[in-house]
This record gives C-alpha cells, sequence and structure tokens, in this order.
C-alpha cells in the first residue's frame, strides 16, 4: 500500500528508461488506484501491470470490492490471489483463493499465487505439509490446461518485509517442492510450464544467487520494487 497516482506516474517514467535489452518478464503488481496509470505509462514497453487482489464474483453487492470484468477493462495483465498478507489480515482462505483463481483462469489475466509458511510453522517442521496443501486447496478442480498457465510463488512469512530471507537452498527446496506437487497433480508437462518464483526480502544484493538456484524461475519482489533503481537492478540480476 504506497503510491497515489503522480508518485506511480513517477516511477513508471523512470523504470522504463531503465527496462532494456533484457528477457526478463518485469510487472508491476500496484494498488487499484494506480493500475490505470501504470497501464497507459507502460504502453508498448513490454512491462506488465498486476493488481494485488481481485473478488473472484463478476459483480453485486461486495462493497469495496473490485471483480475480474473490472481489471479486464483496465488492461491488467497480472493479479496476486493468497498473499500472506491477505491471508494473514483479511482472512483469506484456501476456498476463496481457489474462487479467485478459477475466476481469473477464464480470462487472459496471469493468477499469481502466493504459499508459504510463518515461523512457528517452519520451526515445527510443517513447511512442506502446508504448502503442499496450500497448493492442492488452491487448484481444486482447475485443469491441467488452466493451471499451466499460472505462477506460483514461494513467500515464506517469516520473510516479507523482515529483513530475513530464506536462504537460496531453503528456497529452492520449497520451490522444488511445489513442482513435485504440481507433478503429482497434472504430470511433468504441465508442471515444467508453471512459472514458479521466490519471494521474501528480495533485493539487489541476494537476488544473483537466488535467481541462479534450478527451481526457481523468477522473483516476486516487495519493498525493493518500489525504488526503480534498486527493481532495475533485480531485473538484470
Amino acid at each position: 500500500m504506497y503510491k497515489n497516482a503522480d508518485e506511480a506516474r513517477a516511477f513508471a517514467e523512470k523504470f522504463k528508461k531503465l527496462y532494456h535489452d533484457t528477457d526478463v518478464k518485469a510487472a508491476i503488481c500496484a494498488p487499484f488506484t494506480q493500475l490505470e496509470t501504470l497501464v497507459e505509462a507502460f504502453k508498448g514497453t513490454g512491462i506488465g501491470v498486476g493488481a494485488q487482489n481481485v473478488h473472484y464474483e463478476k459483480e453485486g453487492a461486495y462493497t469495496g470490492e473490485i471483480s475480474v470484468p473490472m481489471l479486464q477493462y483496465i488492461g491488467v495483465d497480472y493479479c496476486i490471489v493468497g498473499h500472506s498478507e491477505r491471508r494473514q489480515y483479511f482472512n483469506e482462505s484456501d476456498e476463496t483463493i481457489n474462487l479467485k483463481l478459477k475466476a481469473l483462469l477464464e480470462t487472459e489475466i496471469t493468477p499469481i499465487l502466493c504459499v508459504g509458511e510463518d515461523l512457528s510453522q517452519r520451526e515445527a517442521g510443517h513447511q512442506e505439509r502446508l504448502v503442499e496443501e496450500q497448493v492442492q486447496n488452491a487448484l481444486r478442480d482447475i485443469p491441467a490446461e488452466k493451471a499451466e498457465k499460472l505462477v506460483i510463488a514461494y513467500e515464506p512469512i517469516w520473510a516479507i518485509g523482515t529483513g530475513r530471507t530464506a536462504t537460496p537452498i531453503q528456497a529452492n527446496q520449497m520451490c522444488s517442492l511445489i513442482r513435485d506437487t504440481l507433478i503429482k497433480m497434472y504430470g511433468e508437462d504441465t508442471a515444467d510450464r508453471v512459472i514458479i518464483q521466490y519471494g521474501g526480502s528480495v533485493k539487489p544484493e541476494n537476488a544473483t544467487e537466488i535467481m541462479n538456484m534450478d527451481e526457481i524461475d523468477g522473483a516476486l519482489v516487495g519493498g525493493a520494487s518500489l525504488d526503480p533503481l534498486k527493481f532495475i537492478e533485480i531485473v538484470n540480476f
């Protein structure tokens, strides 16, 4: 929850001057009030725009919510679903996350599904079971031809905004677990098409080591993405 529309426009103007000659896909997932500004600012650059949340119904008496058709009208490319802060502060359940994924997968908007454990769950050794269940529950009744369009971000809650980062080996192990879960659900061909990211205090200082791990396809960047100079360093790892 950062930046107003003017600040977002200033960010976009600076970032798109820095973003060139790269084969890395980059997108900014912003608050709803900035989405139209960013779609317009990034037009023709190859830089994507995403929402941070969405409701699963197309319309109705859901005051304060934003629907998938509303996002389609703006022209966004991505939408985050099930971010740990949505789960923690707004009581999002696996069931509502599943409904949101189904709604988005009826469109061309790519969902970014977030999964991950908190510190107590990791210290108890429950992280693998928990993340596997989160993936299975989120993708319940979603067929392979739709599931392969997903991006999944492993974001250990204990590493978000804390300055603590999962080691590259820990992150790689959990991303591998997610891939194995997808293989069990859908087979290797589908699992290989899903982009699996790591998120949790990713910054220029650690991006290269994280991104060079075999099972990690990308990064879901938090605080470091607010500064275009830091974000482009990560993009150009």
